[in-house]
């Protein structure tokens, strides 16, 4: 199958020109002006831009927490996603904690085989690492699986003490992968959390209220120390607070190998929808917590000076009905998670390049192909160029659309409610190919399933 794509400006983290593109099979082959070659497609991109295929390195379908699971499975989910432009999710298998690693993996795959309509990879999340059971580590790296999320928070869950944490982290080090780290004080939270119970203090806001941004940035700064330490790269990921991104920048002064992640919901969202009328403020329970809004401008320069170096979305959708209203009477039992993949792209087109904060560059690398380099997808997925894969987005930048549920060009994630509902965007998804696939065609969904799991490369190697 070969593909035109005409008349457009081709926008990299590095170039921005016009120009054609020739798609033969699932590769760009060939880049130039006014190609004249036989297709069996042409796509007239006038008046768009082409940039590369969204990769969200944060998300969570099909996802049990809380006694539920999160609403969007590998199916619905990577659907959403690609009507939102993004091509590439790396989602998070878990490991029982007890249990082997290896077998967490073996049940994401079963997860996700089949479903997916977008490439996929896998995160590994570490509930605990006893020695006897280190070389696991190598063996997920050697099946693709080249980073891995340790948790300070939630203690008898997910949460890790700091022996297992090093143990991790130097193991991770020693094997050429990334550590991504959740970090909360979560021992600390936990003591705030059952004060706020003792004194009836149990409403939806109170789940903010008990997670201070000073324990998200203790907890990056414990991270970045023992990452020093066991000199391992760190990626904090959905960091939400001023606090927690100054001790990211005073790492990264120091040459620690550290960045982060931030998310839309810390860039647009604030403190304020907690106290929505009744338990409406459940849609947004989420962890980290909504910040105070003065929050938001501190992140936005953070990205645009590198100290975030990309925008995931932690998707993590559970249904208002039934789901998030579990939690009635005790935030404790709120399933916490937002939807959001589907508007990422949109979202930080318009906060970024509309608003005057980055360029045009700068959006595709925080939305893309940071995301590839720092978790080995580089250069096959995270740029336009011969030999990569053929991941493109065809982007109207004078759209403008209004996210809702009710919205049926802006949702069609598998929930009852929109995180961003009412937001106006500028610049839009208008079509998306993924490894040279159609897969939505001027907003219409022309091709499902055909997605493929990416064994990513380690660090600082190239993925071919």
């Amino acid at each position: 199958m070969r593909t035109l794509i005409k008349n457009g400006r081709i926008v990299t983290a590095t170039d921005d020109y016009r120009g054609d593109i020739l798609v033969e099979g699932e590769k760009i082959a060939l880049i130039g002006q006014s190609l004249d070659v036989g297709a069996d497609r042409v796509i007239d991109a006038t008046d768009r831009l082409v940039i590369p295929g969204g990769i969200d390195p944060h998300t969570h379908m099909d996802m049990p927490f809380g006694g539920t699971v999160s609403a969007d499975d590998f199916e619905s989910g990577t659907q959403a996603a690609a009507f939102g432009g993004t091509t590439t999710i790396i989602d998070f298998a878990i490991q029982t904690k007890g249990s082997s690693t290896i077998e967490g993996l073996d049940t994401w795959h079963k997860k996700a085989e089949g479903k997916a309509t977008i490439d996929y990879a896998f995160h590994m999340i570490v509930t605990d690492m006893p020695e006897e059971r280190l070389p696991e580590m190598r063996q997920l790296a050697d099946e693709g699986i080249t980073s891995y999320k340790l948790f300070m928070a939630y203690p008898g869950v997910l949460y890790v003490d700091d022996g297992t944490l090093y143990r991790a982290f130097r193991q991770a080090g020693d094997n050429g992968t990334r550590i991504c780290m959740h970090a909360e004080n979560g021992i600390v939270i936990d003591e705030i959390i059952k004060e706020a119970i003792r004194d009836g203090k149990t409403d939806p806001k109170w789940h903010a209220l008990t997670r201070p941004t000073r324990m998200e940035a203790e907890g990056v700064h414990r991270a970045i120390a023992i990452a020093e330490v066991a000199k391992v790269p760190l990626y904090i990921v959905h960091l939400s607070s001023s606090d927690a991104l100054e001790e990211v920048k005073r790492g990264r002064a120091r040459g620690v190998d550290v960045t982060a992640e931030t998310c839309p919901q810390y860039l647009f969202l604030d403190q304020s929808y907690y106290e929505r009328p009744g338990f409406e403020g459940a849609k947004w329970v989420m962890t980290p917590a909504l910040r105070e809004k003065w929050n938001q401008d501190k992140l936005w320069q953070g990205l645009k000076f590198d100290d975030l170096c990309t925008v995931a979305t932690d998707h993590c959708p559970f249904c208002f009905k039934e789901q998030k209203e579990m939690g009635i009477g005790d935030f404790r039992k709120i399933p916490n998670g937002a939807p959001g993949v589907e508007n990422r792209m949109s979202l930080i087109y318009h906060g970024g390049v509309v608003e005057g904060r980055f360029d045009l560059n700068r959006f595709v690398e925080v939305t893309s192909t940071n995301a590839a380099k720092k978790f080995g997808l580089w250069p096959r997925k995270g740029t336009i160029a011969p030999g990569s894969d053929a991941d493109i987005v065809i982007f109207d930048p004078n759209r403008v659309e209004t996210i809702s549920a009710s919205n049926p060009c802006t949702h069609h994630m598998r929930v009852d409610y929109s995180t961003y509902e009412g937001f106006q965007v500028k610049g839009f998804t208008e079509s998306v190919l993924s490894r040279g696939r159609l897969v939505v065609d001027k907003g219409v969904m022309a091709k499902t399933g055909g997605g493929q799991f990416i064994k990513r490369a380690r660090c600082g190697e190239a993925l071919r």
